[in-house]
């Protein structure tokens, strides 16, 4: 079953539980992957969206809510941040799970190595082998934030 066919046959089962908050964070993600697909119907390629394009917006979903969530927190508003901690766990459902930090580290450790990274201004290096190797597994603001210590040692 594709990613897509997965995110409506939950949409439509959350709408038979009548599961509110789930169903409005269906609606953004259905929504979302309709925007891709004008988009790419009208670029220059004229492609059909595929996987990645739909992986790319749930990250790029989960990383504003995420932005939302920090917000909230500093603001004491305990109530919207309940709301978009719920979303980034739906959105969270159709990626592969992220690794943890000490994970994280030990591979961007590795990297570094085996790039011979000895600077910040060797850090597009390791975060290009990153992007090859681990694109779908690793949170790579954590990943800019761990090379960084890494390289300023």
């Amino acid at each position: 079953m594709s990613l897509r066919d997965k995110i409506e046959t939950d949409y439509k089962n959350a709408l038979k539980s009548k599961d509110k908050d789930k169903i409005s964070t269906y609606r953004l993600i259905l929504s979302g992957m309709k925007n891709l697909d004008i988009v790419n119907r009208s670029s220059t390629e004229k492609k059909e969206t595929d996987e990645d394009d739909i992986k790319k917006l749930l990250k790029k979903m989960i990383k504003q809510r995420s932005e939302s969530i920090e917000f909230y927190k500093k603001s004491n508003r305990n109530d919207l941040l309940e709301i978009e901690q719920v979303e980034v766990n739906v959105l969270s459902e159709y990626l592969p799970k992220q690794l943890g930090e000490g994970e994280t580290k030990k591979i961007c450790s590795e990297i570094i190595e085996k790039t011979g990274a000895s600077s910040i201004k060797d850090m597009g290096k390791v975060m290009g082998e990153l992007k090859k190797n681990y694109s779908d597994s690793i949170d790579f603001s954590k990943a800019g934030t761990i090379i960084k210590e890494i390289l300023n040692k």
